[in-house]
């Protein structure tokens, strides 16, 4: 089993999470209470993979229907700073759930998930890559998008900085754009060699199988679009109703989706030791 995988010690933490064993059981128990119950959720278009298929699975077991939304975080921040409104927010960034919390616009929030940021080559790694110190050597093609939204762009040129390889791999440089998939694309196709972009991407449909990944050493990792967290608004009509869903999310089915979609989960073993590094803490 991989590190980051969710250990049956961890699955057994979160039952201890108030639902955990009844939504194991099946629909029956949750539709009594909420059955026909509709709840607003939005998030972090990043976290998008797996928000959807966990929303569908919470769906079928409590006949509710969740109305999703996901998208740039910091827009969608602004808004609800704003007079933007909905009943759950899972946010990156853990300075955003902290300061709409101290506004008083979300109640509480938990530790949801953690993203991990690889060196990717294309699939076979045909320049014999093997790690984010060759992307600074002669003949080696890079692939960059420093002016991509954030984090996707800022922070890889942050991690090859911190690298000390920043100067070589923008010399190498074969694609220079403002968007991550895109240049992710030039990889798979073999036009690059080389690029640092987030694990999630490489779990997306389009690109599942078709590249190859290795770590890069977490001194060389910003920490701030690195946690993400879920939260209760003050909006939620049914407060009870949204803490079943937070509760389902972060139960070992919930958040089995964010680690298929190339997140760390927070009941992981690497997820517990993260949300200690980080200071996600309950509040």
């Amino acid at each position: 089993m991989e590190k980051n995988s969710i250990s049956r010690r961890g699955f057994i933490k979160t039952g201890g999470l108030a639902l955990g064993a009844t939504l194991i059981s099946g629909k029956d128990a949750l539709a009594k209470n909420y059955e026909n119950e509709a709840m607003q959720v939005w998030s972090c278009g990043g976290l998008a993979e797996a928000f959807i298929p966990a929303n569908k699975r919470f769906e079928e077991r409590t006949g509710s229907s969740i109305a999703y939304t996901g998208a740039f975080a910091g827009a969608l921040g602004k808004s609800l700073l704003g007079s933007a409104k909905t009943e759950i927010f899972a946010p990156r960034v853990l300075k955003l759930a902290q300061k709409l919390k101290k506004e008083g616009k979300m109640l509480s929030y938990k530790p949801l998930c953690f993203t991990k940021y690889v060196v990717a080559t294309p699939k076979g790694n045909p320049k014999g890559i093997s790690g984010i110190a060759d992307m600074g050597k002669n003949g080696v093609k890079t692939v960059i998008a420093p002016d991509a939204s954030p984090p996707g762009g800022k922070a890889a040129m942050i991690i090859l900085k911190k690298a000390g390889v920043e100067e070589g791999a923008i010399k190498n440089a074969v694609k220079v754009g403002d968007c991550v998939q895109t240049a992710v694309t030039d990889l798979v196709n073999g036009r690059g060699d080389a690029a640092v972009i987030e694990k999630r991407i490489t779990e997306l449909p389009q690109f599942k199988g078709k590249l190859d990944q290795f770590d890069i050493p977490e001194k060389f990792i910003p920490p701030v679009p690195v946690p993400f967290t879920i939260g209760i608004m003050k909006w939620a009509k049914n407060k009870a109703f949204a803490e079943t869903y937070v509760n389902f999310v972060l139960s070992g089915e919930g958040q089995r989706c964010f680690e298929k979609a190339g997140f760390i989960p927070a009941i992981s073993d690497e997820g517990q030791r993260l949300i200690k590094k980080y200071g996600v803490t309950n509040a």
